[in-house]
């Protein structure tokens, strides 16, 4: 009789220790793996947060990342922050709790980590930044931060514009599509920028504001520039998907882009590639979304323990006219 109940009861141990194991399967499935299935078989787990998808170079980034983890081998817990600090702080803490092996993350704006980053260094799973910086004076939140230098893209979009207008004898009269307000590519984008123009008197800036890096609320910021000031010269957009819809208010408005009005912008995404050889822009100073190689590098040699650089550039380049018909074809985003 003992017998008979010794075996009852060691059966339902086991069932409910397979209930238990398929159980720990399903928290970890959807868009990844979670990090105990991960250890158990040599992968590394990675928890990304992504800003969002508010244009065609945040999609490239995004499609670069997923790729570049399946080719490496690294299980990927992806979180769409749509644009909003407080889903990326809950995605952050949620990696956290599934004790992920490294966290990556492109803050939606700079200030306001160090606590939850604080978080995940007490949890012993370091972090890596990618394609956007934070404000935090505690390196130590972070292993390294891999993306552009966004003040000399703004400085070579300054250059490109003090070339253009060098025999400009009168005012020239600029507007200026900003990204989100606080996040790092508008900020240094901008402090670029003026650190190049700002010196020049003929230059005025008639306008500055805020587009969101999107196409809608580029062209809904134009047309409020064209209504207020008919005579602009040039046009200034922190990302291509602003350019892209400040082109449709200018023509809206019975004028030339590129022509009338003169338009640089940055990312050199395809759509913007295309402008730029349709001649409706101008010149596009190039910031790479296809970071995900790197990251994947990185990630692995940050979880073996390896020493890595604090601060990992992406090679970029600036595009003409000519230059982006030649480049349009083989062009990946």
């Amino acid at each position: 009789m003992l017998r008979k109940v010794s075996a009852v009861v060691l059966g339902g141990v086991l069932v409910a220790a397979a209930l238990a194991a398929c159980g720990g399967q399903e928290r970890g499935g959807g868009s990844g793996t979670g990090s105990g299935a991960g250890k158990d078989d040599g992968q590394i787990v990675m928890g990304f947060s992504q800003v969002g998808a508010e244009s065609g170079w945040r999609t490239a980034n995004t499609k670069s990342i997923q790729e570049s983890a399946e080719a490496a081998g690294i299980k990927l817990q992806f979180s769409d922050a749509q644009q909003k600090q407080e889903n990326q702080i809950k995605a952050i803490r949620s990696f956290i709790s599934q004790k992920v092996d490294i966290i990556a993350f492109s803050p939606v704006v700079e200030s306001g980590w160090d606590t939850v980053l604080k978080e995940a260094k007490d949890a012993g799973i370091p972090v890596i930044l990618t394609d956007r910086a934070v404000d935090s004076p505690d390196k130590t939140l972070y292993k390294t931060f891999i993306g552009s230098d966004f003040v000399v893209e703004g400085q070579k979009a300054g250059e490109w514009v003090k070339q253009e207008f060098a025999s400009a004898s009168g005012p020239v009269n600029m507007v200026e599509l900003q990204g989100n307000t606080g996040a790092a590519p508008a900020i240094d984008r901008k402090e670029g920028f003026a650190s190049v123009i700002g010196s020049d008197p003929k230059f005025k800036m008639l306008a500055s504001q805020p587009g969101d890096f999107t196409r809608v609320k580029g062209k809904e910021v134009m047309e409020a520039f064209l209504r207020a000031n008919p005579d602009i010269d040039l046009l200034y957009a922190h990302n291509d998907d602003m350019g892209l819809g400040a082109i449709e208010a200018i023509e809206a408005a019975g004028k030339k882009p590129g022509t009338d009005i003169k338009i640089v912008t940055v990312d050199a995404v395809k759509d913007g590639m295309q402008a730029l050889a349709d001649g409706k822009i101008n010149f596009i100073v190039e910031c790479s979304p296809l970071l995900g190689p790197q990251l994947m590098d990185l990630a692995k040699k940050v979880v073996a323990g390896e020493t890595v650089p604090e601060r990992v550039l992406t090679e970029e380049t600036t595009f003409t006219q000519e230059q982006a018909k030649s480049a349009l074809p083989d062009r990946k985003y």
